[in-house]
């Protein structure tokens, strides 16, 4: 019995290290990745807040767009479609109206929001970062009449992002805050067209510098925009995203134009950008300690042959796609030649090429601003696409000259370029995140990167809520294997700096709804109640290996040259 009893002392002893050992034995581990290395899941504010008109916040445009008729939601696990008396929002509508409208559809919707409860689940996961987005209708809920500027803050949104920040650093999780994820006041879009119009500029600054000044002493890590491609793309060239504007002979718009709208957009979210981000550099960086970056949705390309036209096709796919920022934001530097944004007509060459006059143009001082006007890149990954020349065959989708005469798609022969996913386009290509990073590494003179969103969709099926949708085994497969390629290129020496889970919780997935999963936690829709999938144990078991954060090594550029630090 004495014996017996020693036993179980030496084995609780060493318990803790076992399981450590287990972990860390696994095709992955914690410690291939750098000390201080963020580890994190994220969300955003219009997926997984509710009180979307409560406690003083207004309408932003998904709001509105969410609860037009011919928007076409599955709100599985909420509730029947049918049971809306879904109300047309036009611009004809009074604010007034639209407001009463608007309450009287959301009042019937249960939507997350994150608790004190999420916070502790981060916590109980290991993360040592947090992802998320401040809602800027819920900050800044109005203009002024007279003036036209953003009114006072609101104090019941102010508070209840202080207290998500609060909430995290109590529990040594890092905020990593974005300022813009897709939604913008609707207010905006009635007075001027939103990002149409350069008016939209002095008004990101303003509720940039809100931020900065709110919780700046608090959040290291800035986000300006939330995958300004993607958004240009699905709100203006697609249309399937708010305001809903293309061509009417791409499909059924509410108006607009696709070979234009969107250089436009993207011109001002970049100017928008570098304006808020110099004022951080110049009136916060020193004394707050943090550092400001963009975010850009990435696939990696691989050419669909080896002709050379089909080679010049992904290299187009990528300046159409991640070029169009980073080449005006970054000093692009390559063995070959220096690309200096100064001299070579700001934007990647291949879209002045087939674009031409309709490329908006920089001022010198604008120019001034954008040039080197990030301290990391951001890159949300979900899959890798063939991209196949077009410029002679242009009746295939999308082949347009805003899209550079690209035709790309996740097949080729027949065959997928990789396990399909609950959503069309993303294919599982774990190889590809390497090949992305060693791509992003070498054209951009390894500048800090951040993995800010890369997780595996699946389909809401309710009656399985025991089954594969708690047991997620394919998901725990694709984040091993997409961080052993992530660890492969840090190995070759890209400056990888973190790596963000989409998503904490199944959540709002834009226009499908509650159809789609993506959430280490599952969410029972009728109760709230989080439950933990297979995978979000996988996670935690990862992270135990060592999830040591240093707050001091946050990536800054002095103001005064374009050197980063650390």
């Amino acid at each position: 019995m004495e014996i017996h009893h020693k036993i179980q002392l030496i084995f609780l002893a060493y318990f803790p290290s076992l399981l450590v050992f287990l972990c860390c034995a696994e095709e992955i581990s914690r410690a291939e990745f750098p000390d201080g290395f963020l580890f994190g899941t994220a969300t955003s504010a219009y997926q997984i807040e509710g009180a979307f008109v409560e406690d003083g916040k207004n309408l932003s445009n998904w709001d509105v767009f969410s609860h037009i008729p011919d928007f076409r939601l599955i709100l599985q696990g909420v509730l029947e479609r049918s049971a809306l008396k879904f109300t047309i929002f036009c611009h004809e509508t009074s604010p007034q109206e639209r407001l009463k409208q608007a309450r009287m559809v959301m009042l019937l919707l249960i939507i997350t929001i994150v608790t004190c409860e999420d916070i502790e689940l981060m916590h109980s996961l290991g993360v040592n970062a947090y992802r998320f987005s401040i809602s800027w209708a819920r900050i800044l809920p109005s203009r002024l009449i007279t003036g036209g500027r953003f009114g006072p803050k609101n104090p019941a949104g102010v508070k209840f992002y202080n207290n998500i920040i609060d909430g995290l650093l109590l529990k040594g999780i890092e905020p990593f805050v974005t300022i813009n994820h897709n939604d913008i006041p609707q207010e905006l879009e009635d007075r001027y067209g939103g990002f149409l119009s350069p008016l939209v500029q002095e008004d990101f600054v303003l509720f940039a510098q809100t931020c900065f000044e709110t919780y700046g002493d608090r959040v290291k890590y800035w986000i300006t925009f939330n995958e300004p491609n993607i958004y240009t793309d699905m709100g203006y060239i697609s249309g399937v995203f708010p305001p809903a504007h293309c061509l009417e002979s791409y499909s059924n718009c509410s108006g607009g134009n696709s070979e234009r709208e969107p250089l436009l957009v993207m011109h001002n979210m970049l100017i928008s950008h570098a304006k808020a981000s110099h004022i951080y550099w110049e009136h916060y960086q020193v004394k707050q300690g943090g550092s400001i970056g963009v975010v850009v949705h990435a696939f990696m390309y691989e050419p669909m042959s080896d002709q050379e036209c089909d080679l010049e096709a992904a290299s187009r796919a990528f300046a159409f796609n991640i070029g169009w920022l980073a080449a005006i934001l970054i000093n692009l530097i390559s063995k070959k030649k220096v690309l200096d944004p100064l001299l070579n007509g700001d934007y990647p060459p291949e879209m002045h090429h087939l674009l031409g006059k309709n490329m908006p143009k920089f001022s010198p001082d604008e120019l001034k601003k954008i040039k080197g006007s990030i301290d990391f890149i951001g890159i949300n990954h979900y899959s890798s696409l063939y991209a196949e020349n077009c410029s002679y065959s242009r009746t295939k989708i999308g082949c347009q000259a805003i899209k550079g005469f690209v035709y790309t798609t996740g097949e080729r022969d027949g065959i997928p370029i990789g396990e399909p996913t609950a959503i069309p386009r993303h294919y599982v290509v774990p190889s590809g995140l390497e090949k992305l990073i060693d791509y992003l590494n070498t054209k951009y003179n390894k500048k800090p990167i951040f993995v800010t969103e890369n997780g595996l969709s699946q389909m809401n099926q309710p009656e399985e809520k025991d089954g594969e949708l708690l047991n997620d085994a394919k998901r725990v497969e694709y984040h091993k294997a997409y961080l052993a390629s992530l660890a492969q290129a840090i190995r070759k020496g890209a400056d990888v700096r973190g790596y963000f889970v989409w998503s904490l919780m199944d959540n709002f997935e834009w226009t499908k709804g509650y159809s789609i999963k993506f959430g280490l936690y599952y969410v029972d829709f009728k109760t709230l109640h989080r439950i933990p999938k297979l995978s979000a144990k996988w996670y935690t078991n990862f992270l135990s290996c060592n999830s040591q954060i240093n707050r001091n090594g946050v990536i800054r550029r002095s103001p005064m040259n374009s050197t980063v630090t650390s």
